[in-house]
C-alpha cells in the first residue's frame, strides 16, 4: 500500500507567490493614483471654505482678510497667511489686495505638500473673489473634480 505526502510543494508555493506578485505589481499603482486623485477634495473643500469665509468677512468689514485668526476660519483682518488643509495634504496660502487688481480682493491657494507632491497632474490650486478657480500644471477640468 503506498502512502501518499499531504501538503503543498515548494513550487506550487512559489507559483502562488508569483501570482499575487503580479497581482499586487499591477493593484498598488493603481489604488496609489486612486488616493492622489482623491485627496485633491481636501484643497478644494479647504479652498471654498475659506472663498466662503471671506465673503462672509467682507459682508461684515468691507474689506477681505489674509489671516486665518486663531480658529481657524474666524477671520481678522491682515494681509495674508498660511496653514495646512484640514487633512494636511496642502498648505493653504491667502494674499489679500493682490497688485495689479482692483481692491477689495483675495486669492487663495493651496499648494501639495507631503506624500500629495506625487500627483503631478494637480500640484496648486487657486480661487479668486470672483470665484475663478485655476490649477497647474494640469487645467481645472482635471483637477477640480
Amino acid at each position: 500500500m503506498k502512502h501518499r505526502a499531504r501538503g503543498v510543494t515548494l513550487m506550487e508555493l512559489m507559483v502562488v507567490v508569483a501570482v499575487l506578485s503580479i497581482i499586487a505589481s499591477i493593484a498598488v499603482p493603481s489604488y496609489r493614483s486612486y488616493l492622489r486623485r482623491a485627496q485633491r477634495s481636501d484643497a478644494t473643500a479647504e479652498l471654498l471654505r475659506v472663498r466662503t469665509a471671506q465673503e462672509k468677512f467682507f459682508l461684515q468689514n468691507i474689506a477681505y482678510t489674509g489671516d486665518f485668526g486663531p480658529a481657524g476660519l474666524n477671520m481678522t483682518p491682515a494681509a495674508s497667511a498660511t496653514r495646512a488643509s484640514e487633512h494636511g495634504f496642502y498648505t493653504i496660502t491667502v494674499a489679500v489686495n493682490v497688485a495689479g487688481r482692483p481692491v477689495p480682493n483675495f486669492d487663495v491657494s493651496a499648494a501639495a505638500t507631503g506624500g500629495q507632491l506625487d500627483d503631478t497632474a494637480c500640484q496648486t490650486f487657486t480661487i479668486n473673489e470672483v470665484g475663478v478657480r485655476g490649477s497647474s500644471p494640469n487645467g481645472i477640468t482635471t483637477c477640480w473634480k
